[in-house]
Parts: C-alpha cells; structure tokens; sequence
C-alpha cells in the first residue's frame, strides 16, 4: 500500500508517520508538507509543497491511501480568510483531486470540537462548534461538504490530541496553575493520546469503513481536577478572566489562538466511541489519565497506559 500523508512536518505526523512505516502492508509514504519534513526511513518520501502545488497530481498518482492531517489550528495573526482557504477550500480541493485520481482509502482527521458540547455523543450528534472557534467551524464546513460529496471519505474525530508532541497550548494549559472557577458537578472532558490516534489511522487504511468514527481515551476528567493533580495551590479563575485573559494574549502576541475555545471549559464535551471500537477494531492504548501524563506528569499519576 502506497501512503499520501498531508502536514507531514506536523505534531501529530511524529507518531502517525513511524506507525504507518513500520506497518509491514505499507510498502510506501509520502508526506508532504509547507515545512521540509525531518522524518527519515526507508519507507518514507518528503515533498516540502503547498497542497494546490503544480506537483500534487503527480505525488497522489498510483497512492492507495490520502491521510489528511495539514491545517491550521491557532490562526495567531493569519487573517481568517487566508485560513479558512487553507482549511476548507484547501481540503476540498485536495480530496477531489485525489478521488479524480483514484486514490481509494481517504481519510480525514476531523475533530470532536465539531460538536461543540454534550456528554457521551455519538457520531449522529448535530453540529455546533463553540462560537468565534475557526478551528472548529472549519473542520465542521470540511466534514459537512464531504458527506455531500465524497461519503466514501473516512472522518475521524479525536478528542484533544495529547501526549509529548502535542500542541503546545495543551501542554500549557495543563501546566499552568490556574482552572475555571465553575459550580458542581463539574463539566467533563476527555482526551485522546497521539499514538492512539496514530493506530486509528492504521485501523481506517484497510476494509470498507466509511463515515464519521469519534476516538477518545476511556474514562473522563475535568478541568479543575486535571490541574489541581499538577498544583497543590492551584489558583481559581472566573470564567469572565480566563476570557479576558486569553483575548488579551491573543490580541497583544496572537499566541494561544482565538478565545472562543476558552468557551469549552466550561461545559462537558464526552464521547461514545461503539463505533470506532466495533467497525474498526479500534481500542485506546491509554486511557485519560495516563494520556495526560505524558503530557505533563501528574502528581501521584492515576492512570496506566
């Protein structure tokens, strides 16, 4: 099986490119990425190119399987235009191209922020990405435009994606020591670990499964306690600060992206994952808490993977 894998200077490429190169039914893999691509093995080919490049055709010519894992995440600066082109407009070119040219096995790693909020969803939930969220609203217009036209594509729906590479604001929201002041019960989160998410990539290359597949670690956690495990003296925010801090930040340095997502710590975000263990045979290695420790270690740490 020959592998096209997008955004393959990324974090989460780190674990899904040496699963797939090591997986003995891909013989090969080509990552392209804006960024020259630092993996190496035998089994893998880098292409530093834009996704609308004059060389995609040809880079997608004779591939078995499309993993698309490029887009933008924290827009910081970018104008929300030139990130909606790369995100949506860019992501849907790229599909049509590649089932134009026979490429069989398309999957598209989507994101649980798509529903924005509820407990033990599954993947029937409606829509409804935290407001002033680009990220989500995209990966929502993505998936949406997919099911229209191109159903045969495989969606996947991670949980936050942890673990060592993952994206620095998890590792910093996790470290710093303050949480949500919020009444009880308190809302319910979950996570999912990169290396999971990265066997789930291995489970979609083979068999008839199509759709949408939430993944997410067993168990559940929330904010508060998740930071009260790494700070004994952990500090209580309003959610109005926590708002103002985050806009702040954004506004001044463009770091730590769009403050609509400070909205999900607020309410309980948790999925039913039957689907993705019954069609694809898939089971999480880590469960949330041992996912969030190697993230960033827990005191006394509460899960094993």
């Amino acid at each position: 099986m020959k592998v096209v894998v997008t955004g393959a200077a990324g974090r989460l490429a780190q674990a899904v490119l040496p699963a797939l190169c090591q997986h003995p039914g891909v013989e090969e893999v080509r990552g392209i990425d804006l960024r020259p691509p630092a993996y190496a093995h035998p089994k893998f080919r880098g292409l530093q190119a834009a996704l609308g490049g004059p060389g995609l055709d040809r880079w997608l010519a004779g591939a078995d399987a499309l993993v698309h894992l490029a887009f933008v995440v924290l827009r910081g600066r970018t104008a929300l235009a030139t990130m909606r082109a790369v995100n949506v407009e860019g992501s849907l070119t790229l599909f049509a191209r590649a089932k134009r040219l026979g490429v069989r096995r398309r999957i598209f790693l989507s994101s649980a922020a798509v529903y924005g909020g509820g407990e033990a969803l599954d993947e029937t939930a409606p829509f409804a990405p935290l407001p002033g969220f680009a990220y989500a609203w995209h990966k929502a217009a993505v998936e949406q435009a997919l099911q229209a036209c191109d159903p045969q594509a495989l969606r996947l729906r991670p949980h936050a994606i942890v673990g060592p590479r993952c994206q620095p604001l998890l590792k910093a929201l996790l470290a710093q020591p303050f949480y949500v002041r919020l009444p009880d019960p308190q809302p319910q989160l979950q996570c999912v670990h990169e290396e999971d998410v990265a066997q789930a990539v291995i489970a979609a290359l083979t068999g008839d499964a199509r759709g949408p597949f939430n993944l997410a670690a067993e168990g559940s956690f929330s904010f508060r306690e998740a930071v009260r495990e790494r700070h004994r003296r952990a500090v209580p925010l309003s959610l109005a600060a926590a708002r103002r801090l985050v806009g702040l930040g954004w506004r001044l340095t463009g770091l730590f992206g769009e403050p609509g997502w400070v909205e999900g710590l607020a309410r309980s975000l948790t999925l039913d994952c039957t689907r993705a263990h019954t069609e694809l045979g898939w089971r999480p290695r880590y469960d949330c808490w041992a996912a969030l420790e190697a993230t960033v270690p827990l005191r006394g740490g509460k899960g094993t993977p």
